[in-house]
């Protein structure tokens, strides 16, 4: 039987099992939150066309310049959920972020757009993370 350990920083040497209702503490302990509801289910950093890094992303689909739909590994349990996405893009030489519309949500895949208003479409570096719950 393993022994567990309190002190200052917490407990130590504690076999536990995580659920779906675990809470956590805040990192100034004032407040909880729902370890399972606090993560991202999923993220993306891509550049152009190439995926450079990601997190329960399939693949993405080139729709065409500054157009794409990325394809979840493990669906979303609907298609209530929030995708903050942002990309970073150069226009005559004036550096300025540019906030990616994110519609058509399903449960397996989303739409960004890169551009949009007085900005044309371009494929540039794009990040992107879904907030919701898993099936």
């Amino acid at each position: 039987m393993a022994l567990s350990k309190i002190d200052a920083d917490g407990v130590s040497g504690l076999q536990a099992t995580l659920t779906a209702a675990t809470t956590v503490p805040s990192e100034g302990g004032a407040a909880t939150t729902n370890l399972v509801q606090g993560l991202a289910k999923a993220w993306l950093h891509i550049n152009t066309d190439t995926i450079e890094d990601s997190f329960n992303i399939a693949s993405v689909a080139d729709n065409g310049t500054g157009d794409h739909s990325p394809s979840l590994t493990n669906a979303m349990s609907n298609a209530n959920y929030t995708v903050p996405s942002n990309v970073q893009l150069t226009f005559l030489g004036v550096a300025m972020n540019n906030h990616v519309s994110s519609s058509s949500y399903r449960t397996y895949s989303f739409y960004v757009n890169h551009g949009g208003g007085n900005n044309p479409a371009i494929d540039t570096q794009n990040d992107s993370a879904i907030h919701g719950d898993l099936a």
